[in-house]
């Protein structure tokens, strides 16, 4: 990891454009999908149903889009050091995750940084599943230390 780390200070000064400033990859399996299930609410069985997937004509049962939104983002925190500097996020939900109930998934995350100005950043995240690209235009604008 290049760039700056919550042990300094993050300002336009210590960011290059092109940092990378994390890089995780994170496991998904079924039981991941029932404990966000019970934590959100979220229980339509596309999440947790192999019969149901198939009959809506899904690949697979799918890792709910919240929740891997919520892991992009959440890679970003410990470089932040304070998640209370996001300012802004978004993205394009491209590809669903498929989770398989044996091998399950791996999300995989890099956080880099697009652009600087002297109060703020943005980071690009690019995170892919299988080698495929399923959120499109992640983008957290954060704020910098002044």
């Amino acid at each position: 990891m290049t760039g700056s780390t919550s042990s300094g200070a993050l300002t336009s000064a210590s960011l290059t454009v092109g940092d990378v400033v994390a890089d995780r990859t994170v496991p998904l399996t079924r039981e991941s999908l029932v404990r966000y299930a019970g934590a959100s609410g979220d229980f339509n069985p596309i999440h947790y149903r192999d019969d149901v997937a198939a009959a809506v004509g899904l690949p697979g049962v799918l890792a709910h889009g919240m929740l891997t939104m919520g892991i992009a983002v959440e890679s970003i925190v410990p470089w932040l050091g304070d998640s209370g500097r996001i300012l802004e996020y978004g993205v394009r939900f491209t590809r669903p995750v498929v989770v398989d109930a044996e091998g399950g998934a791996e999300l995989q995350v890099v956080a880099t940084i697009g652009a600087v100005s002297e109060a703020e950043a943005r980071v690009d995240l690019t995170v892919t599943a299988a080698g495929v690209t399923v959120l499109g235009k992640a983008q957290v604008r954060v704020r910098l230390d002044g």
